[in-house]
């Protein structure tokens, strides 16, 4: 935990830097071509961009933090507008205020003061959702190629397994993204009835409201499960060769257990641990790496909403959305960590 700490701690730290130092007025990006001086020194005063960059810096971080320290003359959370926050005082001490309350991410320039984490809120749903189906993909097909490859070995089915994976694994998402979108959601729609853009929700035509379009998950879940999914038969079958050498492999030979239980009871479990490894950094890296396949599919994720905000130069999305997927990187690194106990019990000692 304090691990994971100071590594989101050295995120935050880099993220704030690199676009506080970007060459451009935050306040301009704010206003656009129809601002005046007056304007633009109300709005550096209300988001303290007038202040010295290290003052910036801790205020962000007072901003971010769950536990943070404010002034009670103020009579307000912070150095910002009180009315962004979501939070309880717990105390006072020596002029100051004590509060717990949820991370505040700042506002959007673009979208009229909209909270960054509202914004988030409504798209990572939909990304999450495409990743998990992605993933799932990749796992329940690459576990059962990888052991197909190794019960085949040398043979044309393993071979065969083996060209396919290499192309997945050297094919750029983006790419596969345009090919199976103008292919299945073009050249054979007549047959496959998939689009080649629409998200998980769409707005009915008459205006009665927002319905699931569950087949619009198809395409991105495939193109984004197929490198991973290339990567966990490799590892799946490399690993299970390894173990079905193992002396215990023999002894249940012996024993006359046929090779499925072999393979159920004794080689699968104790060959999922680099898999497992693999998995959990795919999942968190989809989060980043569905932007241009989301942006490809007009899937309505944080990947897509990234892609607009550097369009517009939003840095508050953008910076929210990074520290939003780091977070789930360093807390998806964490449970893998547990998982790890239950599939190899060495590593508790």
């Amino acid at each position: 935990m304090g691990y994971a700490i100071l590594t989101l701690l050295g995120v935050i730290s880099v993220i704030f830097m690199l676009f506080n130092v970007l060459p451009g007025d935050p306040a301009q990006m704010m206003l656009g071509q129809n601002e005046n001086e007056e304007q633009l020194k109300a709005v550096r005063k209300k988001y303290g961009f007038d202040q010295p960059l290290f003052t910036q810096y801790l205020y962000y971080l007072n901003d971010l933090s769950p536990l943070s320290v404010h002034d009670v003359k103020k009579e307000d959370f912070s150095f910002f507008d009180s009315k962004k926050y979501t939070g309880k005082k717990l105390f006072t001490l020596g002029g100051k205020s004590i509060v717990i309350k949820f991370p505040y991410l700042r506002e959007s320039f673009q979208k009229n003061g909209k909270k960054v984490s509202e914004v988030i809120g409504e798209t990572l749903p939909n990304t999450i959702v495409l990743a998990v189906c992605a993933i799932l993909i990749a796992i329940i097909l690459g576990v059962f190629l990888g052991v197909i490859s190794a019960l085949t070995k040398d043979q044309w089915g393993d071979k065969l397994i083996q060209l396919i994976s290499t192309i997945g694994m050297s094919v750029p998402s983006f790419f596969s993204a345009i090919i199976f979108a103008w292919l299945f959601g073009y050249i054979l729609q007549e047959y496959t009835h998939l689009n080649m853009t629409g998200s998980l929700y769409e707005v009915d035509d008459f205006g009665e409201g927002v319905y699931l379009q569950w087949k619009n998950l198809l395409l991105p879940a495939v193109v984004l499960g197929i490198r991973p999914l290339a990567v966990v038969t490799q590892l799946m079958r490399n690993s299970l060769l390894e173990v079905m050498e193992e002396d215990y492999i023999r002894t249940a030979r012996s024993k006359g257990l046929s090779l499925y239980q072999i393979i159920r009871k004794h080689a699968l479990k104790n060959a999922l641990n680099p898999v497992v490894t693999a998995i959990s950094g795919w999942f968190a890296s989809m989060l980043a790496g569905a932007v241009f396949v989301e942006y490809i599919f007009g899937w309505n994720g944080i990947g897509k909403e990234i892609v607009d905000a550097l369009n517009t130069l939003d840095l508050p999305i953008i910076m929210g959305a990074v520290l939003i997927i780091a977070t789930m990187f360093i807390l998806i690194n964490i449970f893998v960590d547990v998982i790890y106990q239950w599939l190899d019990p060495r590593v508790k000692i």
